[in-house]
């Protein structure tokens, strides 16, 4: 059964770094396409950053020049790199793991960001 387990979130004032880690096990993390998302209150989930097993990477518009994704098929792990923190930026943050051909996702159980003002 595969697993994500989350770590890295917190409290950070505006113009502040954080780093999101997503651990995947019980499966070949080299098979996963992997992306981050995020949800405020109140909004729907929206996709962050995703990087393909090749390394491609996109990202929301909103956080592009701030936040890099990157995976270490090593550690099985991928990363969010969140610097230029913002208020705006404030959400539970999901990891997701689409599995290679059968598309079957899994997720995450959130870890939350808070950026003060």
């Amino acid at each position: 059964q595969v697993q994500l387990v989350e770590s890295g979130g917190g409290l950070v004032q505006a113009g502040g770094s954080l780093r999101l880690s997503c651990a995947l096990s019980g499966s070949r993390f080299s098979r996963y396409a992997m992306g981050w998302y995020r949800q405020a209150p109140g909004k729907q989930r929206e996709l962050v950053a995703a990087i393909t097993i090749s390394g491609s990477t996109n990202y929301a518009d909103s956080v592009k020049g701030r936040f890099t994704i990157s995976r270490d098929d090593v550690k099985n792990t991928v990363y969010l790199q969140m610097n230029s923190l913002e208020p705006e930026d404030t959400a539970v943050y999901y990891c997701n793991a689409k599995r290679l051909y059968s598309g079957i996702e899994t997720w995450g159980q959130g870890t939350q960001v808070t950026v003060s003002s």
